[in-house]
């Protein structure tokens, strides 16, 4: 038999704040009653109305509701919606775009893919523009106004949860889920996020990894932390602005609304590895509505030990990428946590090995429903924690019957080849052994 040295690595560490006493919100009641209403999948493709371009992670939500999904990188979309609500329309919205509006009705079910384009709204910057603007100050005020922009009671969230590792251009391993997410209001800060697993699934091809199982760890509760909105220590308190410098770069319209694109890095006098990255910042309630950023990997040294927790000897492990996005949705006034994704690179090197290996690391969770009705706790062993391994903690929660009334994030083509074929040698060495 085969043996592996393993290694864990905090891929997607980003705030070093410890998560714990998580609660949860939900209504037994109210789920039976979903679950017994019929649905309906509608699936599209959004592009630009120029040039055909996929959108990629356009958010697509139908109005008058808390239900919602995003777009892949190829700029595709599944949601699922209740026959009570197509009557409604769907809207779709993405950075430096009109919206746009589609009635349910006119959209075609039973596997077609609808394809909607959007038209970009340019604007001028000179027009918003009238006076000199600090961006630092902009910051400041987005930093002051999180109590009063973002939700501030506690809501229960479904989310669609994915993990990828890939071996070079090859997955090795695919994890999805639906997890149950408490979002604390965010004028509170004794009050943390948590989550539970409800399903998942997950596939691994473990041939592929050569001598070295590679596992992530974190999870969706790591995603939970790209919410920088909530989790402000590294990157949005008054306190870590002094850090940073920051430039205006223009104003895009998001959502129909005008935002600044703040750029921020950190200052060539801090020797710390921090983050560089864009803040889009509404203009007039200056709410940070969406944040695109990446750590600081000139350090080589200093990030390995950050993101590697346990590593064989005789292996090099470098950091050669590491991205995150966050984004809101405004309802009622008040924004809320929608959707994050993160994406680390690492290389690796045998000393006695002539080819390095790279990993791929990709996290992402798409908030598809929400509640803020009957709260209560999670139990303490149902919740997720920052060390968990989320590949090893799905297993208990499989059940292939449940995946058909549940909105998610539309697999890539590619992805959704390599869980047909892992599932395949799975079935094939299940015969084997029996």
């Amino acid at each position: 038999m085969k043996t592996y040295r393993t290694f864990s690595l905090v891929a997607l560490l980003l705030l070093p704040a410890f998560i714990s006493g998580t609660i949860y919100a939900g209504s037994a009641a109210e789920q039976k009653k979903n679950d017994q209403q019929e649905t309906l999948t509608f699936r599209g493709k959004v592009i630009d109305a120029e040039n055909g371009t996929p959108l990629v992670f356009a958010t697509v939500a139908v109005k008058e509701t808390n239900v919602a999904t995003v777009t892949n990188i190829d700029g595709e979309f599944l949601i699922k919606v209740y026959e009570t609500q197509t009557s409604r329309n769907l809207e779709i919205t993405y950075l430096g775009y009109k919206n746009k509006v589609v009635p349910l009705t006119d959209l075609r079910i039973d596997g077609y893919k609808n394809v909607i384009s959007m038209s970009p709204a340019p604007i001028p910057i000179k027009e918003i523009i009238v006076k000199p603007i600090d961006p630092e100050a902009i910051v400041r005020s987005a930093i002051t106004k999180i109590g009063r922009n973002y939700i501030d009671e506690p809501n229960l969230m479904t989310a669609f949860y994915r993990e990828t590792i890939r071996k070079n251009r090859t997955y090795v391993s695919i994890g999805e889920a639906v997890v149950e997410i408490f979002k604390a209001p965010y004028n509170n800060d004794l009050r943390f996020d948590g989550a539970r697993i409800y399903k998942g699934r997950k596939g691994s091809d473990v041939e592929k990894m050569d001598t070295v199982l590679f596992k992530l760890q974190g999870g969706p509760v790591t995603v939970l932390q790209l919410d920088i909105a909530k989790n402000t220590q590294d990157i949005l308190t008054i306190d870590a602005m002094k850090y940073y410098d920051y430039t205006l770069s223009t104003v895009v319209e998001i959502d129909d609304k005008p935002h600044y694109v703040i750029s921020f890095k950190q200052k060539p006098s801090v020797d710390n590895p921090l983050f560089l990255g864009n803040l889009y910042i509404e203009t007039s309630t200056n709410a940070i509505t969406e944040a695109e950023f990446g750590f600081n990997l000139e350090d080589k040294d200093a990030v390995s030990s950050i993101f590697i927790k346990k590593k064989p000897l005789g292996m090099e492990v470098t950091p050669e990428i590491a991205t995150y996005r966050v984004k809101y949705r405004e309802q009622d006034g008040k924004w809320y946590f929608a959707y994050s994704r993160a994406e680390v690179k690492f290389k690796v090197n045998w000393k006695r090995k002539l080819f390095n290996t790279y990993y791929t690391t990709m996290s992402e969770v798409a908030i598809t429903d929400r509640t803020n009705e009957e709260v209560i706790k999670i139990p303490g062993k149902e919740k997720l924690r920052y060390t968990d391994v989320f590949s090893d903690k799905v297993e208990a929660f499989t059940d292939p019957e449940f995946w058909g009334d549940y909105n998610v994030i539309e697999p890539d083509q590619s992805i959704e080849s390599a869980i047909r074929r892992l599932s395949r040698k799975l079935k094939f060495s299940e015969r084997e052994n029996n």
